[in-house]
């Protein structure tokens, strides 16, 4: 629409002419939002309020008296602010590049200044600080001509050829250089350890691999040969079962045999014995009865023969007393023991014919005559009888 103008999103537009503006500014300003302009009797201009570079190289020297060359970089704008906005209208409104001429002329000085109040060691060791302390010296001198910093970077400090900063870097690099070579040392020591334990586990993986391949042909070749001997093998196991049912049937027969000669001849041949041995003891038994009937009567007869006897044996020892000189000291009475000796005398004889036939006594018979058969022991009263 005419007459109705609107800046940019990165713009201030100034509008000069008709009623002041802001602080008794010669002009209005105007951002994020367009104005009508009455033509000829305003007049519009625009300020920048992008960002702005400034680059420093400047010569400095430090507290020690060592020359150095610091590059910087200085980022910074117009402040949003309305005052910023005038400040910086009145001043770079004309030549908007002189913002950045201006800029780095201001931070050079601040440089030169910091700079000789430090050490080359505290330079190059706390760059940061040295920005710090630039951009602090130097923000109240930027807000008066309506600029802010955003950013200072410290891109290189150099000394020349003086080489204080390689000589004070010397030490550094020497230790950084041992332990470089030592880390080189250590990596290349891993790497040949690596190459040794690849080694090692490549020819553990092909040990392995071999010992696989051979019992995997080991348990082919078995079965092989298994397979090969199955029929062989499964027909003898054929012919052992075979066999193994004819020796068991076979056992079975005998077996059964066995009970048939029992049942048929050890049975009977036992019966046979057993009624053979029954009868010889009862045959035994029964001759017995008649060996012990016979010696009962036999020496039943025995005796008897022998009492019949006794008699004659009495005579007989009598008649040897036919011419025997007698003495007679007790009268009749020692006749009458003449006489008793000769009867104890065959009582004697008659025992002894009986235990030489073993014929038992009769009961009390040696003791009754035990003293008969001594002639010369008999003894009656007071008579005594002498046998010459």
């Amino acid at each position: 629409m005419f007459g109705y103008r609107v800046p940019a999103p990165d713009e201030a537009m100034l509008i000069s002419g008709g009623r002041r503006g802001q602080g008794g500014a010669p002009f209005r300003v105007v951002t994020g939002h367009g104005k009508f302009v009455l033509p000829v009797f305003r007049k519009v201009r625009f300020l920048t309020l992008s960002m702005c570079e400034a680059e420093v190289a400047e010569t400095c020297v430090t507290k020690q008296g060592i020359a150095l060359t610091v590059r910087a970089v200085i980022a910074f704008k117009v402040g949003n602010d309305t005052e910023s906005v005038v400040n910086a209208g009145q001043r770079f409104l004309s030549d908007q590049d002189q913002m950045s001429v201006l800029t780095g002329r201001i931070f050079a000085g601040h440089l030169r200044s910091i700079i000789g109040s430090m050490t080359v060691e505290e330079i190059v060791t706390e760059r940061q600080k040295l920005a710090t302390e630039v951009l602090e010296t130097s923000k109240t001198e930027m807000a008066k001509i309506g600029l802010t910093v955003d950013s200072l970077q410290i891109q290189s400090i150099d000394d020349g050829e003086t080489g204080y900063i390689d000589a004070m870097s010397a030490p550094h690099k020497a230790a950084i250089q041992r332990q470089a070579q030592i880390a080189q040392a250590q990596a290349t020591q891993a790497s040949v350890e690596a190459q040794q334990e690849a080694a090692r586990n490549q020819a553990e993986y092909s040990r392995q691999t071999a010992v696989v391949q051979a019992e995997y042909s080991a348990q082919v070749d078995r079965a092989q040969a298994q397979a090969a001997q199955a029929g062989p093998l499964a027909q003898a196991h054929a012919q052992q079962e075979v066999l193994a049912a004819q020796t068991e049937l076979a056992e079975r027969a005998a077996r059964l045999r066995q009970q048939e000669l029992v049942a048929e001849v050890v049975k009977p041949a036992e019966a046979e014995a057993e009624r053979i041995r029954l009868l010889a003891m009862a045959e035994a038994e029964r001759m017995k009865i008649q060996a012990e009937a016979a010696a009962s009567y036999d020496r039943v007869a025995l005796d008897r023969m022998i009492i019949d006897q006794l008699p004659q044996i009495v005579k007989e020892a009598s008649a040897g007393l036919a011419g025997a000189n007698v003495n007679v000291l007790n009268g009749t009475d020692g006749l009458g023991e003449i006489a008793a000796g000769l009867v104890g005398q065959g009582l004697t004889i008659l025992d002894s014919v009986r235990r030489n036939l073993g014929t038992p006594d009769p009961e009390g018979a040696s003791d009754k005559n035990g003293d008969a058969g001594r002639p010369n022991s008999g003894k009656a009263g007071n008579g005594r009888v002498e046998i010459e």
